[in-house]
């Protein structure tokens, strides 16, 4: 049995804790806001993310970050944007060699670093891994077959966190590409929303799964002059999470893209979905990213566009549609679209 504490209680964080705690560990889930852990524990349940899945008694849950020192692993699982302050917050607790698992997927406005380069700036002291792969939270903690991949510089870290998280219903693969997996996890939140303003528009399948595949092409491209592996895109924290996030209703950012497409403002959208939709902010990362390396996203522009710049979304897509022939095999990433 490890002991685990798990920092960040929404949606996900919280199916990860109830999923651990019946692998049959030790498990603290820490909330940011006192209200919330009060909350938590009135109810044991998860009104807002997860009705109706309990939460054992023998959960602890806490907003007291002092509960999560001399865990075995820690769990960040805070909003993206958010994973800096919590880290901050975190730090004076972590001793040195402490192992950190981060599950939140995006890209940092300005630094441009992914959550587990944000994380190791913050607690230097700490190891570091991630975990990614198409796992709706809403399925995960009612033990619904998932399979996901951890990713670690030190292959043994990414074995031990496996064994912790393996079970009948949650298969965990090891690689040793942490950059692709994160980027694979985060560059597909911006896809999915596209997707969500096709279907907004009323437009079909055959648009849907071109959007799909060459947005696929897009995160190899960037992912691979960043120094990613081609191939981890192939895998679950690529295409696999693609597909999810792409096609199901769980999807928030595929839902406030469906509210775009059919004429709502980017801040309605947010509002009507009334959760965080990640894709958002990582489309500005990285379609900044991307300038600042050369590479050329024609997906991620027009979504830059139409979120933050005012271009309608037919003309985004004519401009996608209307662009110059193209040989679909590329052998060179850079500056190739």
């Amino acid at each position: 049995m490890a002991k685990i504490s798990v920092v960040g209680s929404g949606g996900w964080g919280t199916a990860i804790a109830v999923m651990l705690l019946k692998n049959g560990h030790d498990v603290t889930l820490w909330s940011f806001f006192k209200e919330e852990s009060d909350e938590l524990r009135k109810n044991r349940e998860n009104m807002r993310f997860l009705p109706g899945v309990k939460l054992d008694e023998a959960m602890i849950l806490t907003s007291d970050i002092n509960d999560c020192k001399g865990s075995d692993i820690i769990v960040m699982a805070s909003p993206s944007h958010a994973v800096r302050n919590t880290a901050k917050v975190l730090a004076p607790v972590v001793a040195d060699g402490q192992i950190i698992l981060n599950i939140a997927k995006g890209i940092e406005e300005e630094t441009y670093y992914t959550m587990s380069e944000v994380i190791k700036e913050e607690i230097p002291n700490c190891r570091i891994a991630v975990m990614s792969g198409p796992s709706h939270a809403e399925e995960v903690s009612r033990g619904i077959p998932t399979t996901n991949t951890v990713a670690s510089d030190d292959m043994e870290i990414a074995e031990y966190i496996q064994n912790i998280f393996m079970n009948p219903s949650f298969r965990v693969y090891t690689n040793p590409d942490i950059k692709g997996v994160e980027l694979g996890g985060s560059i597909k939140n911006v896809i999915a929303l596209c997707c969500g303003i096709l279907d907004g528009m009323g437009l079909g399948d055959n648009t849907k799964a071109a959007l799909m595949t060459r947005g696929l092409v897009e995160m190899k491209r960037l992912g691979v002059v960043l120094g990613a592996k081609s191939e981890t895109f192939n895998g679950l924290s690529g295409v696999g999470d693609l597909i999810v996030t792409c096609m199901s209703v769980h999807s928030r950012n595929l839902r406030a893209g469906r509210l775009i497409g059919q004429g709502k403002s980017l801040e309605e959208a947010q509002k009507e979905v009334n959760m965080v939709v990640e894709g958002v902010k990582t489309c500005r990362a990285v379609k900044e990213l991307a300038d600042k390396v050369g590479v050329e996203l024609p997906i991620i522009n027009e979504a830059y566009k139409v979120l933050f710049e005012g271009e309608d979304v037919k003309v985004a897509l004519s401009n996608l549609m209307g662009r110059l022939k193209k040989n679909e095999s590329e052998q060179d990433f850079l500056n190739i679209d």
